[in-house]
């Protein structure tokens, strides 16, 4: 796979290039110290280099000891041999002047680099030397010991030390970082509590190493998975299957590579690439961007592009598909029982997708896919006879993924702490299995130290191949040099990086876009006599019945005026209204409650379900909605706040609006569309089924209504 590198501005030479001796020798190790352009390596997509803009900044490193390189910013000076075609800067910022050619030069002392500059009316492009010289992934793997390879494969969390958070680096995690050279950490909403915080902890991680790199990744998807506890809250996938828009993926993925760029995390563990075609899975659900296979694709590889260009590294998950289980794998090991035939039409449609625009990794799913590995193995917990994860398949990973699909990207596993793996394997044992499946980044392994041992231990015993281990360092060191990850000689000014980061994270910019998606994503699914809009002028009375609330809801309703976020849009535009909030085990209403029903002109009543079960006719909530349905002769409006299945619980409701995500922004575009003062615009990304499982309402169906109804 060909890693497409960043760059904005073209360069070309004129006449003779100067070369370092240890390439005009034809040699393959230059010395330490010695300087070269990043633009100049043969690992690179070089198309990249035909479209160079103004102000592209080139990128310089320098050797170090053990193979290593570091990037270098300072105590260097640049040089054009023909500045009338265009200038450089001392930070090595190109200035396009004229048509023509130049010669571009580092230097610091005795070391320097040089590459070609061209410049026409159309497009400027740049021109690498070549030598051997600057393979220096390759002098890499020759060099490195065995132990920091290892480390390389490694990603451990550090949520909490010694019972409290990680806000701040300690020497604990320090030195387990050097002690065992990791590669890359994953941060948690317990680790980021403010803007300037987080950027300080992030630094403190990318000056941890002292040889490559880190990656400082995250979980940061949008909608129901946001670690953030600052910044823009956007709505989540399905919200944007809703809108059924490319462009709005692609901002999504914009804003929030721009947010964590600023912050310094240079990966996002997005997008989710599952195709959520199975209306009881629990865990995938508003996360998929819908049913429709080359639709998830499509939105998700325009979310990546969003990603990718702020230079935050992409990755599709989870491989070969999460989105037909109804187990979550998080507390048990689903499986996907379907054959090859099915997984090449639906789930891996995306997955193929991703792959021919070149997305910078892939994660596995904890899931068992029988027809493709039926390999059976003797769970740890109790010894039986269990399916092989694809996770830990040679058949899923090597064979389908590199093989038969061609993915030549960087392959990390899901959290290997998850229950599907955790329950049944012995965390070496996982490991040791997972790398030989195909795994290039393990994530968050079961207690690092052991598992880091155990896996030097296999490849010394013969357990691991040697050859394994060098492809996935290969691939880890070429995605970091591909997104600009590298060891810095001299670490940024902090205070800029926070100036940076405040004017970014949560700009008023970003909010625009977050408020756009979630109106353009709001869907009316049903609308009996016309009883939307309602008029916020008129005598009406509104009740707001919520059903309960989970624990993620909680977090949303702390900063309300009613208790819920829902009620508060319609209090503040309806005449009177009044709020009833169910308990989980609540089927009948009280006095109090009953008297506000039957002084009501409308019936609202919201559900946030995350499991089929809830949606019942048995779950006391959902009992209680159908009585209040069948008991008045009063309109009931129904709003899914979280999956838009919830009409199968209460299908006799007289209008139904799906919400996809309880962001600040959906609720306010809810309220919006309630009262006419935007028309509906989304349309179903996934089909509703009704209670006896028939089609209620398919994938696609969307109303809308004239807004002037309202005035």
């Amino acid at each position: 796979m060909k890693y497409p590198i960043q760059l904005g501005l073209v360069i070309l030479l004129i006449g003779h290039v100067w070369l370092p001796g240890y390439l005009q020798a034809g040699t393959s190790n230059p010395p330490e110290g010695d300087l070269f352009l990043l633009e100049n390596v043969p690992y690179l997509e070089k198309e990249s280099l035909q479209n160079i803009k103004e102000d592209h900044v080139l990128t310089v490193l320098r050797y170090t000891s053990g193979g290593a390189y570091e990037e270098v910013t300072e105590n260097i000076k640049w040089r054009s041999s023909n500045p009338s075609v265009a200038k450089i800067d001392k930070q090595g910022s190109l200035s396009l002047k004229k048509s023509g050619r130049t010669k571009l030069t580092v230097s610091s002392g005795t070391n320097k680099d040089s590459i070609i500059l061209d410049v026409d009316e159309d497009q400027a492009s740049l021109t690498p030397v070549e030598g051997n010289g600057y393979a220096m992934i390759d002098r890499a793997l020759k060099e490195m010991t065995l132990e920091e390879k290892i480390g390389q494969m490694m990603m451990p969390d550090y949520r909490t030390s010694n019972g409290e958070n990680v806000t701040k680096m300690n020497e604990d995690i320090k030195k387990e970082i050097q002690d065992h050279h990791v590669g890359g950490t994953i941060l948690f909403s317990e680790n980021v509590e403010s803007t300037e915080q987080t950027v300080d902890l992030v630094q403190d991680y990318k000056e941890t190493p002292d040889k490559f790199g880190m990656l400082v990744t995250i979980d940061q998807e949008g909608g129901i998975v946001t670690r953030l506890q600052e910044g823009t809250d956007l709505p989540g996938n399905m919200a944007i299957g809703a809108a059924d828009s490319d462009e709005l993926a692609q901002q999504a993925g914009s804003v929030l590579g721009a947010e964590l760029a600023s912050l310094g995390i240079n990966m996002n563990l997005a997008p989710v690439m599952d195709v959520n075609n199975n209306p009881d899975n629990p865990v995938i659900g508003v996360r998929s961007f819908g049913e429709n296979p080359v639709r998830v694709g499509e939105l998700g590889n325009a979310y990546a592009a969003g990603l990718q260009e702020n230079n935050i590294a992409a990755i599709a998950k989870h491989f070969p598909g999460h989105g037909d289980t109804s187990m979550d794998s998080h507390i048990g090991l689903p499986e996907v029982p379907h054959d090859r035939e099915r997984l090449f039409d639906v789930e891996l449609v995306p997955f193929l997708a991703a792959q021919d625009k070149e997305m910078d990794a892939i994660m596995t799913a904890h899931v068992t896919f029988p027809n493709i590995d039926d390999t059976v193995v003797s769970s740890r917990e109790d010894g039986s006879d269990i399916a092989l994860p694809a996770t830990l398949s040679k058949k899923v990973l090597s064979g389908l993924m590199r093989e038969e699909m061609g993915f030549e990207g960087v392959v990390m596993t899901d959290a290997m702490n998850m229950e599907a793996i955790n329950t049944h394997f012995e965390p070496v044992d996982a490991a040791i299995r997972t790398i030989n499946a195909g795994t290039d980044i393990v994530l968050m392994p079961v207690g690092l130290p052991d598992v880091y041992d155990g896996v030097l231990e296999a490849v010394e015993t013969g357990a691991i191949k040697q050859e394994r281990i060098d492809e996935a360092v290969k691939r880890i060191l070429l995605l970091k040099m591909n997104r600009g990850i590298f060891a810095q000689e001299s670490p940024p000014d902090r205070s800029e990086l926070k100036k940076d980061a405040l004017a970014v994270v949560g700009s008023e910019e970003h909010q625009k876009i977050e408020q756009n998606i979630a109106e353009q994503s709001i869907t009316v699914v049903k609308n009996n006599d016309n009883i939307l809009p309602l008029k916020a002028d008129s005598e009406q009375v509104v009740t707001v019945i919520d059903s309960s609330t989970s624990s993620i809801e909680e977090e949303v309703v702390a900063d309300t005026q009613t208790g819920s976020p829902l009620a508060d849009e319609i209090n503040s535009r309806a005449a009177t209204s009044h709020h009833i909030e169910l308990e989980p085990d609540q089927h009948s209403l009280s006095k109090e409650d009953t008297a506000k029903v039957e002084e009501s002109d409308v019936l609202i009543i919201s559900s946030m379900t995350s499991t089929s079960d809830e949606r019942t006719d048995d779950n006391p909530n959902m009992m209680l909605f159908n009585q209040l349905i069948d008991m008045y002769d009063i309109p009931v409006i129904g709003v899914g706040i979280r999956n838009p299945y919830d009409l199968s619980g209460y299908e006799k409701a007289d209008a139904y609006v799906a919400q996809y995500g309880f962001q600040d922004a959906s609720f306010a575009a809810t309220g919006r569309v309630l009262f006419g003062e935007v028309a509906p615009q989304g349309h179903l990304p996934v089909s509703i089924p009704a209670a006896d499982g028939t089609v209620l309402y398919p994938q696609g169906h969307g109303l809308t209504f004239n807004i002037e109804k309202s005035e």
